[in-house]
Protein backbone atom coordinates (compact mmCIF):
# COMPACT_ATOMS: atom_id res chain seq x y z
CA UNK A 1 0.00 0.00 0.00
CA UNK A 2 1.49 3.46 -1.27
CA UNK A 3 0.36 6.75 0.46
CA UNK A 4 -2.39 7.47 -1.94
CA UNK A 5 -3.72 4.19 -1.88
CA UNK A 6 -3.19 4.82 2.13
CA UNK A 7 -4.67 8.42 1.87
CA UNK A 8 -7.56 7.38 -0.42
CA UNK A 9 -9.24 4.59 2.33
CA UNK A 10 -8.94 7.30 5.33
CA UNK A 11 -10.30 10.34 3.47
CA UNK A 12 -13.31 7.92 3.29
CA UNK A 13 -13.40 6.84 7.07
CA UNK A 14 -12.37 10.06 8.39
CA UNK A 15 -14.33 12.44 6.11
CA UNK A 16 -12.78 15.64 8.28
CA UNK A 17 -9.43 14.84 7.04
CA UNK A 18 -7.88 18.72 5.49
CA UNK A 19 -4.98 19.48 3.80
CA UNK A 20 -2.50 19.95 6.79
CA UNK A 21 -3.22 16.28 8.12
CA UNK A 22 -2.81 15.32 4.24
CA UNK A 23 0.73 16.75 4.49
CA UNK A 24 1.43 15.27 7.58
CA UNK A 25 0.63 11.63 6.55
CA UNK A 26 2.63 11.68 3.12
CA UNK A 27 5.31 13.27 4.85
CA UNK A 28 5.60 10.53 7.45
CA UNK A 29 6.75 8.14 4.78
CA UNK A 30 10.63 10.34 4.42
CA UNK A 31 10.87 10.58 7.89
CA UNK A 32 10.69 6.94 8.87
CA UNK A 33 12.84 5.89 5.49
CA UNK A 34 15.47 8.27 6.87
CA UNK A 35 15.28 7.64 10.74
CA UNK A 36 15.20 4.14 10.13
CA UNK A 37 18.14 3.91 8.28
CA UNK A 38 19.86 5.46 11.21
CA UNK A 39 18.20 3.54 14.22
CA UNK A 40 15.99 0.48 13.36
CA UNK A 41 12.69 0.91 14.99
CA UNK A 42 10.74 -0.46 12.14
CA UNK A 43 12.06 -3.72 10.53
CA UNK A 44 13.73 -2.93 7.40
CA UNK A 45 11.85 -5.92 5.30
CA UNK A 46 9.28 -4.10 6.50
CA UNK A 47 9.42 -0.38 6.06
CA UNK A 48 7.57 -0.44 2.53
CA UNK A 49 4.42 -1.51 4.55
CA UNK A 50 4.82 2.05 6.53
CA UNK A 51 0.85 3.10 5.84
CA UNK A 52 -1.03 -0.27 5.98
CA UNK A 53 0.77 -2.45 8.66
CA UNK A 54 1.79 0.99 10.93
CA UNK A 55 -0.26 3.73 10.12
CA UNK A 56 -3.80 2.26 9.08
CA UNK A 57 -2.91 -0.50 12.38
CA UNK A 58 -2.64 2.55 14.37
CA UNK A 59 -5.57 4.14 13.28
CA UNK A 60 -7.86 0.87 13.88
CA UNK A 61 -8.31 2.80 17.42
CA UNK A 62 -9.64 5.77 16.07
CA UNK A 63 -12.23 3.62 14.26
CA UNK A 64 -13.13 1.68 16.89
CA UNK A 65 -14.03 5.24 18.84
CA UNK A 66 -15.84 6.45 15.85
CA UNK A 67 -17.81 3.07 15.86
CA UNK A 68 -18.14 3.37 19.95
CA UNK A 69 -20.00 7.65 19.03
CA UNK A 70 -16.26 9.45 19.36
CA UNK A 71 -15.39 10.54 15.81
CA UNK A 72 -14.03 13.40 16.83
CA UNK A 73 -11.59 10.92 19.12
CA UNK A 74 -11.28 11.82 22.98
CA UNK A 75 -12.25 15.48 22.24
CA UNK A 76 -10.47 19.00 22.75
CA UNK A 77 -8.04 19.45 25.65
CA UNK A 78 -7.82 15.58 26.43
CA UNK A 79 -5.06 13.54 27.65
CA UNK A 80 -3.49 10.43 26.06
CA UNK A 81 -0.84 8.21 27.05
CA UNK A 82 0.85 5.90 24.39
CA UNK A 83 2.37 3.20 25.98
CA UNK A 84 5.26 1.69 24.91
CA UNK A 85 5.08 3.84 21.44
CA UNK A 86 8.20 2.48 19.90
CA UNK A 87 8.80 4.48 16.77
CA UNK A 88 5.94 6.49 17.95
CA UNK A 89 2.66 3.58 16.82
CA UNK A 90 -0.04 4.15 17.80
CA UNK A 91 0.58 7.44 18.95
CA UNK A 92 2.03 9.56 16.49
CA UNK A 93 -0.76 8.67 13.45
CA UNK A 94 -3.42 9.46 16.28
CA UNK A 95 -2.08 12.57 17.23
CA UNK A 96 -2.05 13.70 13.24
CA UNK A 97 -5.79 12.44 13.05
CA UNK A 98 -6.77 14.75 16.74
CA UNK A 99 -4.78 17.71 16.42
CA UNK A 100 -6.46 18.61 19.39
CA UNK A 101 -6.04 16.10 21.73
CA UNK A 102 -2.57 15.80 24.24
CA UNK A 103 -0.53 13.06 23.41
CA UNK A 104 2.49 11.79 25.93
CA UNK A 105 4.34 8.93 23.83
CA UNK A 106 6.30 6.98 26.62
CA UNK A 107 9.08 4.18 25.64
CA UNK A 108 11.76 2.91 28.24
CA UNK A 109 13.86 2.58 25.25
CA UNK A 110 15.73 5.73 24.55
CA UNK A 111 16.67 5.33 20.98
CA UNK A 112 12.65 4.37 20.36
CA UNK A 113 11.53 7.76 22.08
CA UNK A 114 14.57 9.52 19.87
CA UNK A 115 13.37 8.35 16.93
CA UNK A 116 9.73 8.71 17.75
CA UNK A 117 10.36 12.60 18.94
CA UNK A 118 12.10 13.34 15.56
CA UNK A 119 9.51 12.26 13.35
CA UNK A 120 6.75 14.38 15.85
CA UNK A 121 9.10 17.50 15.15
CA UNK A 122 9.73 16.55 11.83
CA UNK A 123 5.82 16.74 11.50
CA UNK A 124 5.40 20.38 13.09
CA UNK A 125 3.24 18.17 16.07
CA UNK A 126 2.61 20.34 18.65
CA UNK A 127 0.42 18.26 20.40
CA UNK A 128 2.98 15.70 21.35
CA UNK A 129 5.70 15.18 24.04
CA UNK A 130 7.72 12.20 24.79
CA UNK A 131 8.94 10.49 27.32
CA UNK A 132 11.89 7.97 28.05
CA UNK A 133 10.92 5.99 30.75
CA UNK A 134 9.01 3.39 32.26
CA UNK A 135 5.41 3.65 33.01
CA UNK A 136 5.51 2.91 36.33
CA UNK A 137 7.37 6.52 36.91
CA UNK A 138 4.56 8.04 35.59
CA UNK A 139 2.96 10.52 38.30
CA UNK A 140 0.18 11.68 35.74
CA UNK A 141 -3.35 10.34 35.31
CA UNK A 142 -4.43 10.21 31.48
CA UNK A 143 -8.17 10.38 29.92
CA UNK A 144 -6.85 7.15 27.48
CA UNK A 145 -3.82 5.32 27.17
CA UNK A 146 -3.27 3.24 23.94
CA UNK A 147 -1.16 0.52 22.83
CA UNK A 148 0.25 -1.58 20.22
CA UNK A 149 1.58 -5.19 20.94
CA UNK A 150 2.99 -4.36 24.00
CA UNK A 151 2.68 -7.17 26.36
CA UNK A 152 0.08 -9.36 27.65
CA UNK A 153 -2.95 -8.27 29.10
CA UNK A 154 -2.45 -8.89 32.64
CA UNK A 155 0.93 -7.28 32.75
CA UNK A 156 -0.40 -3.88 30.85
CA UNK A 157 -3.18 -3.59 32.80
CA UNK A 158 -1.39 -4.28 36.53
CA UNK A 159 1.60 -1.11 35.35
CA UNK A 160 -1.63 1.08 34.13
CA UNK A 161 -3.96 0.53 36.67
CA UNK A 162 -5.48 3.28 38.34
CA UNK A 163 -3.26 5.46 35.53
CA UNK A 164 -6.62 6.39 33.49
CA UNK A 165 -10.05 7.79 33.79
CA UNK A 166 -12.07 6.72 30.30
CA UNK A 167 -10.23 3.45 29.53
CA UNK A 168 -7.36 1.74 27.93
CA UNK A 169 -7.53 0.40 24.37
CA UNK A 170 -4.89 -2.06 23.15
CA UNK A 171 -3.57 -3.28 19.85
CA UNK A 172 -3.44 -6.85 20.26
CA UNK A 173 -3.41 -9.98 18.58
CA UNK A 174 -2.68 -13.76 19.18
CA UNK A 175 -4.39 -15.72 21.57
CA UNK A 176 -6.86 -12.77 22.99
CA UNK A 177 -9.47 -14.70 24.56
CA UNK A 178 -6.74 -16.13 26.97
CA UNK A 179 -5.29 -13.19 27.77
CA UNK A 180 -8.93 -11.60 28.48
CA UNK A 181 -9.95 -14.32 30.55
CA UNK A 182 -6.64 -14.32 32.28
CA UNK A 183 -6.88 -10.24 32.76
CA UNK A 184 -10.83 -10.62 34.35
CA UNK A 185 -9.48 -13.49 36.65
CA UNK A 186 -6.55 -12.10 37.99
CA UNK A 187 -8.04 -8.53 38.66
CA UNK A 188 -11.76 -9.48 39.22
CA UNK A 189 -13.09 -7.61 36.40
CA UNK A 190 -17.00 -7.41 35.92
CA UNK A 191 -18.71 -8.56 33.08
CA UNK A 192 -18.41 -6.24 29.88
CA UNK A 193 -15.29 -4.63 31.63
CA UNK A 194 -13.31 -5.76 28.38
CA UNK A 195 -14.78 -5.28 24.90
CA UNK A 196 -13.14 -6.68 21.44
CA UNK A 197 -13.62 -5.48 17.92
CA UNK A 198 -11.88 -7.43 14.73
CA UNK A 199 -9.71 -5.39 12.90
CA UNK A 200 -10.96 -7.60 9.52
CA UNK A 201 -14.67 -5.98 10.11
CA UNK A 202 -12.54 -2.92 8.69
CA UNK A 203 -8.96 -3.64 7.34
CA UNK A 204 -9.65 -6.69 4.62
CA UNK A 205 -6.08 -7.57 3.86
CA UNK A 206 -4.80 -10.26 5.24
CA UNK A 207 -2.15 -8.91 8.00
CA UNK A 208 -4.92 -7.71 9.78
CA UNK A 209 -6.91 -11.20 10.38
CA UNK A 210 -6.34 -12.42 13.75
CA UNK A 211 -6.12 -8.75 15.01
CA UNK A 212 -8.14 -6.61 17.22
CA UNK A 213 -8.90 -3.87 19.61
CA UNK A 214 -9.57 -4.61 22.99
CA UNK A 215 -10.77 -1.72 25.46
CA UNK A 216 -10.98 -2.28 29.04
CA UNK A 217 -12.89 0.24 30.92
Amino acid sequence: MDFEQFYDFVQGTFSHMTPQQEERFRAMDGLYRDWNSKINVISRKDIDNLYEHHVLHSLAIARYMALKGRPEGPGKGASVLDLGTGGGFPGIPLAVLWPETSFTLCDSIGKKVLVAGEVARGLSLENVRTVNARVESLKEKYDWIVSRAVAPLPELYGWVKGMYYQGLICLKGGEVNQEIEALMSRFKLKKGAVKTWDLSSWLTGEWFKGKFVIEIR
